[in-house]
């Protein structure tokens, strides 16, 4: 009986113990970690309004002004020259580009003219007893009449009589048929249209040209335009006459330029409209890539910043207190790194770089440069 009591006894115990261990263990307050708050770092700039220059960026590669592209009228041998045709040979303006052997064209042009001589010739009699009055001015034109020279223009018919009897020997039907041979003639000596350069040659001397063959093209290196094509907001700010910044590539070497055309429509797929810059240097040649400047507008009351500044909605970040905000602003031109802003006022602190995850409400403290400070 004893025994049992004890057991019994030890068992409470025990039981007591764990208990009262439980009590103790669940008593125990665990303090609350406290959450270290992040301030983050930023650069932010003073806005102060001024009038902005709108530069239009743009770019396009260089054509001549003034080009020709060289197409044979006629048929025959190429004849060569005191030049040789080859790309990069320099003309002056009249000097001949292309001959073409005419020989055979030639004789019967001669044939055609000694025709209408002998023509006029024989109603010369008729002339004298017929029309005394008129025989002074046709046998004059008979006396300046020149075989190797262009046929001279035929005299004024001042009647009717006269003008039935020299058509209906023919006369006037004659003249017209040498002088489109005349023309034609003309076409197998193909002359410089300005001082230039040849920048493409399709035939050698002693080749066989044959009628509606290109030959080549020429060019005037003195005057140069380049086309942009630029977007139709902006059709508005394009003058002509306004100068025009253009560089390379490179950036190394700047030139100066004006607007000389603005086209009047706009392209119905891109919808951008097309201007063409003027240039003029001796170091500039067909086919060089340009970046161009253009000076649209002046924009007053107005600030500039990185596009990536700008947030959706038409908004950027502002600093208050430490504390990000937002602002709505009002863009009026973008470029292709930049964006001009107006409804900022004065004195508004703003991010000078972006901030990844900012958001409104975030605790900020300016970069302050104690190097520059100091």
């Amino acid at each position: 009986m004893r025994n049992i009591i004890l057991t019994i006894i030890g068992i409470l115990l025990i039981a007591g113990s764990f208990f009262v261990a439980k009590k103790l263990i669940d008593s125990k307050t665990k303090p609350k970690p406290v959450a270290n708050k992040i301030i983050k770092t930023v650069f932010t700039d003073t806005v102060k309004n001024s009038t902005i220059n709108i530069v239009i960026q743009a770019n396009g590669s260089l054509v001549a002004k003034r080009r020709v592209e060289l197409y044979a009228e006629v048929q025959g041998i190429f004849k060569s020259g005191s030049k040789l045709f080859k790309p990069g040979q320099e003309y002056s303006k009249g000097e001949a580009l292309i001959r073409i052997d005419a020989a055979e064209y030639y004789a019967s042009v001669q044939s055609a003219k000694s025709n209408l001589y002998n023509s006029i010739a024989a109603i010369m009699p008729d002339i004298r007893l017929d029309f005394p009055e008129m025989h002074q001015k046709w046998q004059g034109y008979l006396n300046t009449f020149d075989l190797n020279k262009t046929t001279p223009k035929l005299p004024e018919i001042t009647s009717d009589k006269e003008n039935y009897f020299i058509t209906g020997r023919g006369i006037i039907s004659n003249y017209y048929d040498v002088k489109n041979q005349e023309q034609r003639l003309a076409k197998y000596n193909i002359t410089a249209p300005f001082s230039g350069i040849l920048t493409e040659a399709l035939v050698t001397e002693g080749s066989l040209i044959r009628s509606g063959q290109k030959l080549g093209e020429f060019i005037d290196p003195s005057v140069y335009e380049m086309e942009v094509a630029l977007s139709k907001a902006y059709a508005s700010l394009l003058k002509v006459g306004e100068s025009v910044t253009l560089s390379n590539l490179e950036h190394t070497e700047s030139y100066t330029g004006k607007v000389s055309r603005v086209n009047g429509s706009i392209d119905a797929t891109t919808q951008t409209i097309t201007a063409f810059i003027e240039v003029s240097n001796d170091n500039l040649k067909e086919g060089m890539y340009l970046e161009a400047n253009l000076d649209a507008k002046d924009e007053p009351n107005a600030i500039e910043i990185s596009r990536n500044l700008m947030l959706d909605n038409d908004q950027i970040f502002v600093v208050r207190d430490s504390i990000l905000d937002v602002i709505d602003v009002k863009p009026v031109f973008y470029s292709e790194s930049k964006v001009v802003l107006k409804n900022v006022p004065d004195g508004t602190v703003i991010l000078d770089k972006p901030v990844v995850g900012a958001y409104s409400g975030m605790l900020v403290q300016p970069f302050v440069d104690t190097k520059n400070k100091q």
